[in-house]
């Protein structure tokens, strides 16, 4: 790891602490978010997270790859593009991703309506499913976000959502993934996204699947501001 990452350090034998040290630097979670559902180019990368610049995910990518959370690899021809992906360790941070959205989406200064990834809004169904609403519902979900394809399975009470073919599927959404945002947690009617977002297939399961994801309550505010 760098020598200013080693000056950041907390010196402290906390395991958090460590935690801290190795992923608390900005832009290091969001950088393994977007790994989280598979490998990605380093162009891939920056189209998932905008506001990074070059420089910066460069440095956290060599960070993240001297703590060993993730590797970087070359394709064989014909692609021979260098692609990152996390280590099996890294992908056990998952569960730091599921705990820490749904504790900051009781944030009561947690602004709605800004931009989410494809693969973020992948993980926040993942993390944010109410599984005893989905009751006796077996369908299939598919997600084609531009170039992105996703596949979810309800069943017995769970849903499975990963990368795959959204053909077939029993509802398909397509189009902007901030506009299904807008639909399972803004509140929107599909009608009012009309522009931006498509579904396909059978609009009762539609229906039914935007409403599996309620947000929990917010926490009270206890600054008054003077």
């Amino acid at each position: 790891m760098s020598q200013n990452s080693r000056k950041r350090a907390y010196q402290d034998g906390c395991a958090v602490a460590h935690a801290l040290d190795i992923i608390g630097d900005r832009w290091a979670m969001p950088i393994m978010r977007e790994l989280m559902l598979g490998p990605k180019r380093f162009t891939d990368l920056r189209a998932g997270l905008p506001g990074i610049s070059a420089n910066m995910l460069t440095q956290r990518l060599e960070e993240l790859e001297a703590a060993s959370i993730l590797v970087r690899r070359r394709l064989p021809p014909p692609a021979a593009s260098q692609i990152y992906e996390l280590t099996d360790w890294g992908r056990e941070s998952e569960i730091l991703f599921q705990v820490l959205g749904r504790w900051a989406a009781r944030s009561p200064t947690m602004e709605p309506g800004k931009p989410m990834s494809p693969v973020s809004v992948i993980l926040s169904l993942r993390t944010m499913i109410d599984q005893s609403a989905i009751g006796d519902l077996h369908a299939t979900i598919g997600m084609r976000f531009g170039e992105e394809e996703f596949r979810g399975v309800l069943k017995n009470g769970a849903l499975l959502i990963d990368r795959g073919e959204a053909a077939g599927a029993d509802a398909i959404f397509i189009g902007d993934p901030n506009a299904l945002v807008a639909v399972i947690y803004g509140g929107a009617r599909f009608e009012d996204v009309a522009d931006a977002l498509t579904v396909e297939g059978d609009r009762d399961v539609a229906d039914r699947f935007v409403r599996l994801f309620p947000l929990p309550p917010k926490a009270p505010v206890t600054f008054a501001g003077g």
